[in-house]
């Protein structure tokens, strides 16, 4: 998988042409292809609240700004704000007749904001406590609220006209129907009690005035350049940014503000549209409803051990491949000039069949959805990293058997009996194997220890579809085709 804080050594290229390590890819059972972030195309499912964990649709939070209006944040570290509560005596008032000495003092409960990481309080800010925990905190308003607001009243008005234009482009044209009905749209606006002219026109003519530049900028007061700066009373440029309608100067200006939303994001691949990832609605949840990571249906690559790399000299290098399937899967390397199209394991006969059962029925349209899509060709884009190595690639093909959870805690040893050749598998438990090859890096290679030696090669394997359609009602056996690049070290001197 991937290699904690370190560069991505094993890279998988999409079909974008894009290389991304496999903990970082999807793979569509619909498509049997990679695709990465930027083949899948993002939907929102829901929003919430990652203090409180409430989520709410999307609606809603666009009425709330994308803000919890319950769960604050310090305005200095940033760090999730508590409710502190603190007694106050509080004295009443004495009646008539009364000597005030006799009056009882009753505490009064009072709360306020707390930062349990800098002790920054609402009280520091001049916040007044509040009587009740849930709320009332006092807001700060925004100086510009009324630009903004009519600025954004406008746009919404200039979307509602480009809605209306591209509706009257695409709307389709009856002339018959003025042949049958003399009545006018303007008839029928004047019956119903709407102005005659549309609202476009009418909203067309609230434009807010334009913003004008001014070079009058106010003088710097004298203090700046006497008085000794105390950066700790300063605000940051990034607790400022948190503060973008006020930007306070001062740190005892700073006030809290409201937490953000967070977003339950679904992938959806962008060729045939079906989910690739789906998380589950429920913030508390960490389970997944669809998730096809790469990971689990690609072979993983990694890189146990490499020699030392000298240019023109073969290298020993020790790569592991893992099978993360439930069934037994065939592993061969191919070289980089290799064709990308995947082969179907099932012999012809039964595609002839298969054909015959489509050309025979009645009509087409009857057949689903899945069926009748036309399938989508993709080009294969270039791409920008170049091999400076060679790497001498095996005749014989690599057989990983599927993944055994309980093998991992089972001591007795291998019980699969395979064949392998000594010279190419060096050790093998499991659904896992370690094959070794030879590296030889170009004698162009002279950019010292500083240059990245750069392996390539098609990886073949067999892949088993279990999505069942009027076409193929048992699982589908497919050879399916990736390019990696391995990043195996660098060129070291010769002495």
């Amino acid at each position: 998988m991937s290699y904690l804080n370190q560069p991505d050594y094993v890279r998988y290229v999409c079909n974008c042409g894009s290389l991304k390590p496999i903990s970082k890819t999807y793979f569509c059972r619909h498509c049997s292809k990679i695709r990465c972030g930027y083949c899948v195309c993002q939907e929102i499912d829901t929003h919430y609240c990652p203090n409180c964990m409430e989520n709410f649709p999307q609606t809603e939070a666009r009425l709330k700004k994308n803000k919890c209006s319950n769960c604050f944040k310090c305005p200095c570290c940033f760090h999730t704000l508590s409710t502190r509560a603190g007694h106050v005596p509080f004295r009443t008032a004495p009646q008539e007749g009364e000597d005030s000495k006799d009056v009882k003092t009753t505490p009064k409960k009072f709360y306020y904001l707390f930062c349990s990481l800098c002790r920054w309080t609402s009280r520091d800010a001049g916040i007044p406590d509040q009587s009740v925990a849930t709320g009332g905190w006092p807001e700060q308003e925004n100086p510009h609220i009324s630009r903004i607001s009519a600025l954004i009243d406008y746009h919404r008005i200039l979307a509602s006209i480009e809605k209306q234009q591209c509706e009257k482009k695409f709307r389709a044209k009856r002339p018959y129907m003025h042949a049958m009905f003399t009545i006018t749209s303007a008839m029928v606006r004047k019956r119903i009690g709407h102005p005659s002219e549309t609202p476009a026109k009418n909203q067309s003519s609230d434009q807010p005035p334009p913003s004008v530049a001014s070079e009058d900028v106010d003088e710097l007061p004298a203090e700046i350049f006497t008085d000794p700066v105390d950066i700790t009373k300063i605000t940051t440029l990034e607790q400022r940014l948190q503060h973008l309608d006020v930007q306070a100067e001062k740190v005892n200006e700073l006030r809290p503000q409201h937490r953000e939303y967070l977003v339950r994001r679904s992938q959806r691949c962008r060729v045939c549209e079906h989910s690739v990832s789906k998380p589950d609605l429920c913030p508390q949840s960490i389970k997944f409803k669809i998730q096809l990571a790469a990971f689990y249906h690609v072979p993983e690559v990694r890189i146990v051990t490499c020699e030392p790399l000298r240019p023109g000299k073969a290298s020993e290098l020790l790569l592991k491949f893992c099978n993360p399937t439930r069934h037994q899967t065939q592993v061969t390397l191919l070289s980089l000039d290799t064709s990308m199209t995947p082969v179907d394991v099932a012999s012809e006969k039964e595609d002839s069949k298969q054909e015959n059962i489509q050309q025979g029925s009645e009509s087409p349209n009857l057949l689903p959805s899945i069926v009748r899509q036309v399938s989508i060709t993709e080009e294969i884009k270039s791409i920008k990293v170049n091999a400076n190595a060679d790497i001498l690639l095996p005749h014989a093909s690599l057989i990983l058997p599927p993944r055994d959870d309980t093998a991992e805690y089972d001591d007795t040893g291998d019980t699969h009996n395979f064949q392998d050749d000594p010279k190419l598998v060096v050790w093998r438990k499991g659904n896992k194997a370690v094959i070794k090859l030879h590296v030889t890096p170009h004698e162009n290679s002279t950019g010292g220890e500083d240059q990245s030696v750069i392996i390539g090669f098609v990886m073949q394997y067999g892949h088993v579809n279990t999505i069942t359609t009027l076409e193929h009602k048992t699982p589908q056996k497919l050879d399916l085709k990736v390019k990696l690049y391995l990043t195996v070290g660098n060129i070291v001197s010769n002495v």
